[in-house]
């Protein structure tokens, strides 16, 4: 049977980053190059927070406020709830419903090494059912 399957190897490496100083519209145009929904906001090389599509919708769009004089410390959703990158992702579904999020930042150590989304962990559901499927099949005597 498989063993336990860990933030690691889900997880996405390639985490886009923002200062907290930088503008919103800084953060929703490298939202727009990558074609991503979050930036991770850092301070001295330590992520602080994260701002998503959805924080941009309600503390900017809603409230019709300029993305030009906002920055990302104004907008950003923090603190930053981060995730160790040998936590199983069992764990990180654990703590996406205790929290009420959708991502977490992964760390090794204190250093930033990634980002896992619930559609990461959803990804991993089907080989999940299919390990286990094996476990819901009738006994079959060899003849």
């Amino acid at each position: 049977m498989a063993g336990i399957v860990i933030v690691r190897e889900v997880m996405s490496k390639d985490v886009k980053v923002a200062l907290t100083d930088s503008t919103v519209g800084e953060v929703v145009g490298i939202m727009n190059k990558f074609n991503i929904g979050s930036v991770v906001i850092v301070q001295d090389d330590s992520p602080v927070g994260i701002i998503t599509e959805r924080d941009i919708l309600r503390r900017v769009v809603e409230r019709g406020l300029s993305p030009g004089t906002l920055t990302a410390r104004q907008v950003m959703t923090h603190p930053a709830l981060t995730i160790s990158e040998t936590a199983s992702i069992d764990e990180a579904a654990e703590l996406m419903t205790k929290r009420k999020v959708k991502k977490l930042i992964v760390m090794n150590e204190e250093r930033l090494v990634g980002i896992v989304t619930l559609t990461d962990i959803v990804t991993q559901v089907p080989t999940m059912l299919a390990i286990l499927k094996g476990l819901f099949r009738p006994y079959q005597r060899p003849f």
